[in-house]
């Protein structure tokens, strides 16, 4: 599609939705608005590169909700962001490195969904542990302390999400969450909360590293980050109604719904 006023009005629904779920599931919104934005005629690797600009003000107003309802962890926070951090970087710099024109990077994203999903639906709370969201959790979690082993594995999840944010462009929340809770022991809703704002941190060097290879379309970015503010917000407030497990189901759904799209999406661009 040629830029214009239609493609215009078409990005500002991408954010949007974009916007909505990330908010709701802490995954950056990106799995969103980087197909949304193929479609629109977006090339792979410049889509890769504009979205993550894109996630940063929805990590913060969704961040922002979260935290007055106390459900972010401040210790994983600790350990996961610096790995991150220095992860994107890398992931953005190998980015151009991989064969296939973006269309593999893309291919690779719809195998990480999918993997996210199964991992989300094998691990469902108990119908016990379905209750609405609460104020008793703090801003620390729910653990008391961080044992060593633990910090590690924090800190692994970190490197690998950090680096999926920058060679993706997806903003590393496919993994974060799962992470989070499994390897984490946050709650899903803490993990939702906090992957959130990882994303938007780790979003920051992969931008710029992006922005100086001119991987990123700016027209598009500033249309994709217009909305994606009061989508975050919907999709946080819609998130915090939810109980665990039907949080946990509609994660590993709409995850699911959107690596079979990806997938054949790319496959189809790959033939044509």
């Amino acid at each position: 599609m040629e830029p214009g006023l239609l493609r215009d009005v078409l990005t500002l629904a991408v954010g949007l939705c974009s916007g909505v779920l990330s908010g709701a599931f802490g995954v950056g919104g990106a799995i969103i608005s980087t197909p949304g934005i193929r479609v629109l005629g977006v090339s792979p690797l410049v889509a890769v590169g504009t979205t993550l600009p894109a996630i940063i003000p929805s990590a913060v107003s969704g961040g922002l909700r979260y935290r007055r309802e106390g459900l972010l962890d401040w210790r994983a926070l600790r350990w996961v962001v610096p790995a991150g951090l220095l992860a994107s970087v890398g992931g953005a710099l190998l980015s151009g490195l991989v064969p296939g024109e973006g269309h593999l990077l893309q291919l690779a994203t719809a195998a990480l969904l999918g993997f996210s999903a199964w991992r989300m639906a094998s691990d469902r709370p108990t119908p016990a542990g379905d209750e609405p969201a609460g104020h008793d959790e703090g801003e620390a979690g729910q653990r008391a302390a961080t044992p060593a082993s633990q910090t590690v594995r924090l800190a692994a999840v970190g490197l690998l999400a950090g680096g999926l944010s920058g060679l993706l462009g997806i903003g590393g929340g496919t993994v974060l969450v799962p992470g989070l809770t499994q390897v984490g022991g946050l709650s899903l809703r803490s993990s939702v909360a906090t992957s959130l704002v990882c994303t938007g941190i780790f979003a920051v060097p992969g931008s710029v590293t992006h922005a100086l290879l001119d991987n990123v379309d700016w027209r598009v970015a500033l249309l994709l980050a217009a909305t994606v503010v009061p989508g975050a917000r919907l999709g946080a407030a819609a998130s915090l109604r939810l109980g665990d497990r039907h949080l946990a189901g509609a994660v590993a759904g709409f995850l699911g719904l959107i690596a079979v799209a990806y997938g054949a999406g790319e496959l189809a661009a790959i033939f044509s």
